[in-house]
């Protein structure tokens, strides 16, 4: 007779310890599998906010948050209540007086002006106005640069005279500085392809090819080169720098088919507010250490293991970034709710102290961080190291707990100076704008074209930072950069640069 299989049952063993062991070992892998299927679900279908209502908190706090609470309401009744302000009305809001006004007189006809009861002729003795926001699109206009030559009526040689070319970005270009820093704007500022752009041009009459544009946005980029390098410069002069990567698409030449690239952004600290982008074929750690040279100071970023390397000298600090830790512990909820919704009213005490922090210089920031976020850092690294034996292995809640105990001294990193953050946010929302452009043109067309992307990427989200308008900043600089002296390049960086007084 031919042996049956045996059934995977009967194959188990009948230690009880063994068994416990297999049981552990298959807890752990199904809840990992429910999370995957719940991160699914969410992504797709459920809501990207990580806020949690505060009723909600107070159930996985086990009364330590109730305790917060009712000393902040005794503190509160203790003090003189502050007369109450008048909300202001949701009406209309108010048009922005510089922009231009057109008058549109609705006058009544000449034979209305006049009395019908004594016939004299009615006096105007005041006026209506009323106010409303008219659009008019993109208009396209024909600059004729004319010049006079002059000439010796006596025909002497040599005494033609004529006024010097006016200045262009693009030598003998058909382009304007208003319609290069549109085309700018319009791909890198509202992440236009370039055919949308094209579309947009023929709708006003005006037909140019792709390559046309394309060819536009790589003489600009030559053009602002020396400001990138001088953002580059003036970045690397931080005390502490932002640092993210977001993956990004790019054509392989001959191949037909697209790889995997990356975007890396660096943001400078308050005294050199600006975003330098770095574009990259692969995520090898050689880029950051290339871009950085040899700075020192602080680097806040994620825990990627391309980094190890810059801590390793000592010039280079780390600091971590509690949104991740707090991303983690929000994702594991579906599978441990209780110590997930204890880990995220914690680090909400946290993010509460920083709200409290905002308006305070470097000095009472570190103060306030000692004094309030130390004690609840030090509660939450003995209950990580309490907890962790107590969970499965593989289950989300041990990954996020694994995850803040293996960063702990990059995350409590914060309290020594008052000029870091507690975390990464400010990268992350300068990347948010290649995420976009990323979504609608789905890839770089080569890897120039990747490195024009980060040049103006940078200028373009600089500007913003610093509160400028892309299209101005571009219309302006194209025009001067290519005669301002090197030396001074530096005033043409969005942090220094001045609109000129007939845009301002």
């Amino acid at each position: 007779m031919i042996d049956q299989p045996r059934s995977p049952i009967e194959a188990l063993s009948d230690d009880p310890i063994v068994l416990k062991e297999i049981i552990g070992q298959l807890s752990g892998e199904v809840a990992h599998l429910k999370h995957i299927i719940h991160q699914l679900r969410r992504h797709q279908f459920g809501v990207r906010s990580e806020q949690i209502p505060e009723e909600q908190l107070i159930f996985g706090f086990y009364g330590r948050l109730e305790t917060d609470r009712e000393k902040a309401a005794r503190e509160k009744e203790a003090q003189p209540v502050p007369p109450r302000e008048k909300k202001k009305g949701h009406g209309r809001r108010v048009i922005p007086p510089e922009l231009p006004r057109v008058v549109v007189l609705h006058d009544v006809p000449e034979d209305e002006k006049t009395c019908s009861d004594c016939k004299e002729k009615l006096r105007e003795f005041a006026r209506e106005v009323s106010e409303q926001l008219e659009y008019h699109p993109g208009e396209l206009h024909v600059l004729q640069h004319v010049r006079p030559k002059y000439a010796c009526p006596n025909k002497c040689p040599g005494h033609i005279v004529v006024a010097p070319p006016a200045t262009s970005p693009i030598e003998r270009g058909m382009a304007g500085p208003g319609l290069l820093a549109h085309t700018l704007d319009a791909k890198y500022n509202y992440h236009l392809p370039l055919y949308r752009i094209q579309t947009m041009l023929r709708n006003r009459g005006i037909e140019l090819t792709r390559s046309t544009l394309c060819g536009w946005v790589g003489q600009c980029v030559g053009l602002v080169r020396p400001i990138y390098a001088a953002v580059v410069r003036d970045i690397l002069g931080s005390k502490v720098l932002h640092t993210d990567d977001t993956p990004v698409r790019v054509l392989e030449p001959g191949q037909g088919k697209a790889r995997l690239a990356r975007l890396w952004a660096y943001v400078g600290d308050r005294q050199h507010y600006q975003v330098a982008y770095q574009f990259t074929l692969t995520r090898e750690q050689q880029w950051a250490k290339e871009f950085l040279g040899d700075w020192k100071g602080y680097l806040q970023a994620d825990a990627y293991p391309g980094y190890g390397q810059l801590y390793t000298g000592g010039t280079i600090v780390e600091v971590g970034c509690w949104a991740h830790v707090r991303r983690k512990f929000f994702d594991a909820q579906e599978t441990n709710k209780t110590r997930a919704l204890l880990a995220l009213a914690w680090i909400g005490r946290l993010y509460g102290v920083e709200k409290e922090a905002r308006t305070l210089s470097s000095i009472e920031r570190r103060a306030l961080r000692q004094a309030r976020s130390k004690p609840i850092l030090e509660e939450i690294k003995a209950w990580l190291d309490g907890e962790i034996d107590r969970v499965p292995p593989r289950s989300p809640i041990a990954q996020a707990m694994q995850y803040a105990r293996g960063q702990w001294g990059a995350l409590v990193r914060y309290l020594e100076d008052g000029d870091l953050d507690i975390d990464n946010n400010e990268c992350e929302r300068l990347i948010r704008g290649c995420c976009v452009g990323r979504k609608n043109y789905l890839f770089f067309g080569s890897e120039g074209g990747g490195e024009w992307g980060a040049v103006i990427y940078t200028l373009v989200e600089s500007a913003k930072l610093n509160g400028h308008d892309p299209f101005a900043y571009f219309k302006d600089v194209l025009v001067r950069v290519g005669a301002h002296p090197m030396r001074r390049i530096d005033e043409l960086m969005p942090r220094l640069w001045k609109p000129p007084p007939s845009s301002s």
